[in-house]
């Protein structure tokens, strides 16, 4: 049977489903042997045999399937080969009611297709969605009737995953628009429109964001287009970036033109093909930066022009000199030369008067400065600058006398100098002033036209201030680079500009890879938002000193880290960066962690015996009541008394433990916040008659909060006060309302706190701890569960205290309504 279904002409040829199909024992299928399959059906195998499309036949009632090598792949590890020869309704079980209905109306004499049809497949041991371009054909005998259905599809998974993941990207890159620190926008067609811009792009541009939902790009900036609009047309063609470095502009901003400098790249966005069909554009405006950089280039021009004018004296000087010296030798000719030479001397004397008014000139407006010429036996010729004044002497007590005249002692010290000058030797040495200054001391030695030295310059500069900010530079770098902690410094842009060996240790990178980056490489996808929250808050001059998050390492790793945060600013006071110290704190974490697990388990563990020991007491006290056994009534008394302590201390235990696992349940309902504090006071004057409590009355507060844990805060606060301040004294409770905030306080006239300890009574465990308070019960929990439960409602709590007069405990709720 096998040997003669090769031989049948239309199962000829077909690679590896071919040889399939004539291996195959046709005699147990319903289609029977081969040799008598209906006419329709043979043709219909022998073109599927013969196609480079993928084709699958399901024919009869059963839909008996026949494929062909093309079709195979679509039938994965699972399908194949039990699918040949078997039933579509099998094969395709698991989609079968939605292809069933397709293949009845299809035999019914009805063709249906579908472009990208998913449907879900089982067809490598798993079930993936799948996508098809199909037709659904009856194949008809010669008579009309038909047999069966013609399956021709083509896969097209892999390009609807390409679609969907390309429209993902465009997203994510509109999303990274949005929040990029950068002026960033998204163009596209033709013309170009802005797809997405954010607010820096808007800003640089000076633009309304409005205006580009209906107008194309290069009509809104049209001052820039004839020099832009070819570059980004040539970026489109090739799909190059293009970038542009303090590119200077002239824009029309808010209906005005400016001329800015622009940092820009345009970034081509390359669609499925590989095309570029969108652009980005990435600008900063770095006209501040350009400005500062010319306004130093100035100074540096002025800082030559004074070079340049020292070089003018030495040559007034030399020019001086040799005029002198002609005068000399005249004076030394014979008389009837007399009346020449007394007209050059003139001259000669006008010349250095001149070239004095010009030296001392140039002396008195150069600051911090002292300049003096000596002549080739050393003597003064000419002294000045502000120094002089600075130190209380007149330069007319130097001119035109010895340095050994003035001080024997220091021109015995200083005559090698002198000596070296004069050799004609150009050099600078440092010196200490008798106040510890610091100066500079440059020798240049006057040379005259034969080159030989007539005299020599003495510049002296005070350095002092560049020397202490170098000091304080180096300490500070010292101190920095020590440091265990990481020290970054960043720009309002979140650009890293500064990172030491502590952020090198921590986070995995070296400053050449890290700085220039953004501090979102470091910050998780969960907390990007303390970025911009932290900037707000500075701009609008609120503090930001510390707070405690997660940091990613360069690794992936996520890192406990506790942040203390600096504006940087400039001499105006201007907020320019930020300095982020960050502690990481992974381990003191993990250790919290497993203590308040300890004290979880402990307190859960004491609880159920001590509930047990609680009834026990309970009933006995009942019991004795009818006792005349004194002591026994009294003794029960304060077991109940303990038994309701530890029953109180445990459940502080445990609600620690739970709000640090963010297990608390904040249970909110609307109530009136008066109502709640007379309910506590009475609750409490029934139990306590050693103080008064006073209840100044305040008009209904609606407040939405847990009535129960706002509750235990009014408690907590009235016990202390209670605790903390003798008998008999007024312990005062008062409600405000200010703006949209309820303002609760518990006044008391106890021992007070001091300053030293205000900044962390709410801190957890923290108990004051003072010859008073050494027989006052407590663990330091109450006030910081307190605190935490005000601040899970948005409120803040705070205290005002001095030492020895009493405290005043103060906590906010906003207002319901």
């Amino acid at each position: 049977m096998l040997h003669h279904n090769r031989e049948l002409p239309f199962l000829q040829g077909g690679g590896e489903m071919g040889q399939l199909l004539r291996s195959l024992n046709w005699s147990d299928n319903p289609l029977g042997d081969p040799v008598s399959w209906p006419a329709a059906l043979k043709q219909t195998v022998s073109m599927m045999l013969t196609t480079a499309f993928p084709v699958l036949i399901c024919w009869g009632e059963n839909y008996i399937q026949l494929y062909n090598d093309a079709f195979r792949p679509i039938n994965g590890a699972t399908k194949h080969p039990q699918a040949m020869s078997g039933s579509a309704k099998d094969t395709y079980a698991e989609i079968w009611d939605q292809i069933g209905p397709m293949f009845k109306s299809v035999m019914q004499g009805q063709t249906i297709g579908f472009p990208n049809f998913m449907v879900p497949l089982d067809r490598n041991g798993y079930l993936e969605d799948c996508y098809f371009d199909f037709s659904y054909s009856p194949i008809r005998d010669e008579n009309g009737r038909i047999g069966g259905v013609l399956v021709i599809c083509m896969e097209t998974t892999e390009k609807v995953k390409a679609i969907k993941n390309l429209e993902v990207q465009q997203e994510n890159i509109r999303s990274m628009v949005r929040q990029a620190p950068v002026g960033m926008c998204i163009v596209k067609g033709s013309p170009l429109m802005v797809e997405e811009v954010n607010d820096l792009f808007l800003e640089i541009i000076g633009k309304e964001r409005e205006i580009f939902k209906t107008v194309p790009y290069w009509v809104v900036n049209a001052e820039v287009a004839a020099y832009y609009e070819p570059i980004i047309d040539e970026v489109l063609a090739t799909g190059e970036t293009y970038h542009a470095n303090e590119h200077e502009i002239t824009l029309i901003r808010k209906g005005r033109p400016e001329t800015v400098f622009v940092d820009f790249v345009f970034e081509p966005i390359k669609d499925v093909t590989g095309n570029a069909d969108a652009i980005i554009i990435v600008a900063i405006d770095v006209s501040d930066k350009v400005t500062a950089r010319k306004k130093i280039e100035e100074s540096a021009d002025e800082l030559q022009a004074i070079n340049e004018e020292i070089t003018a004296v030495n040559e007034e000087l030399t020019s001086a000199n040799e005029e002198l010296g002609a005068t000399i030798e005249e004076l030394a000719a014979v008389n009837e030369e007399l009346a020449t030479t007394n007209d050059e001397l003139t001259q000669t004397q006008v010349s250095l008067q001149r070239s004095e008014k010009l030296f001392r000139s140039i002396a008195a407006n150069i600051p911090n400065s002292l300049i003096v010429v000596i002549d080739k036996d050393h003597r003064y010729k000419m002294v000045d600058g502000d120094i002089m004044e600075k130190m209380g002497y007149n330069r007319k007590d130097y001119e035109g006398k010895h340095p050994s005249e003035i001080s024997l002692e220091r021109y015995e010290a200083s005559k090698h100098l002198f000596e070296k000058l004069m050799a004609g030797e150009q050099f600078s040495v440092e010196r200490k002033g008798p106040g510890g200054e610091s100066y500079l001391v440059h020798f240049v030695p006057l040379k005259n036209d034969h080159d030989e030295v007539d005299a020599g310059m003495i510049i002296l500069f005070d350095i002092s201030d560049i020397k202490l900010a170098e000091e304080k530079s180096a300490k500070l770098a010292a101190i920095i680079e020590s440091s265990d902690d990481a020290i970054i410094g960043k720009t309002l842009e979140s650009v890293i500009t500064s990172w030491n060996n502590g952020a090198e240790r921590m986070f995995g990178y070296t400053a050449n890879e890290i700085i220039g980056e953004t501090i979102y490489k470091l910050i998780p996808p969960d907390r990007v938002e303390e970025e911009p929250r932290i900037l707000s808050r500075l701009k609008n001059g609120e503090r930001v000193e510390h707070f405690e998050t997660k940091r990613l390492t360069r690794e992936g790793k996520l890192l406990d880290v506790s942040l203390t945060i600096s504006p940087i600013k400039d001499p105006q006071g201007n907020i320019i960066g930020l300095s982020k110290i960050a502690r990481d704190i992974t381990e003191r974490k993990r250790d919290e962690t497993r203590k308040n697990d300890f004290i979880a388990m402990v307190s859960h563990e004491l609880k159920t015996p001590l509930t047990s020991l609680t009834a026990i007491v309970q009933l006995a006290h009942s019991r004795l009541k009818k006792s005349d056994d004194a002591f026994l009534i009294e003794a029960m008394d304060k077991a109940n008394i303990q038994v309701k302590k530890m029953s109180k201390m445990i459940n502080g235990f445990l609600n620690v433990s739970r709000l640090e696992s963010g297990k608390i349940f904040i249970d909110k309902s609307v109530f009136n916040l008066a109502d709640l504090i007379g309910e506590v006071i009475k609750e409490t004057e029934l139990t306590v008659s050693s103080h008064t409590i006073k209840f100044e009355t305040c008009p209904p507060v609606m407040v939405n909060a847990d009535h129960d844990k706002i509750g235990s805060v009014i408690i907590n606060l009235i016990s202390n006060a209670v605790k903390y301040s003798p008998r008999g004294k007024l312990i005062t409770v008062k409600c405000n309302v200010v703006e949209q905030a309820a303002i609760i306080s518990v006044a008391d006239e106890g021992m007070g706190i001091k300053s030293a300890d205000i900044g962390k009574i709410f801190d957890r465990y923290y108990r004051v701890e003072t010859k008073h308070t050494q027989h006052i019960s407590g663990f330091g929990i109450g006030l910081y569960l307190s605190a935490e439960i005000i601040r899970r409602h948005d409120g803040k709590v705070w205290v005002e205290s001095e030492s020895g007069k009493g405290s005043t405990f103060f906590f906010s709720l906003p207002r319901s309504g």
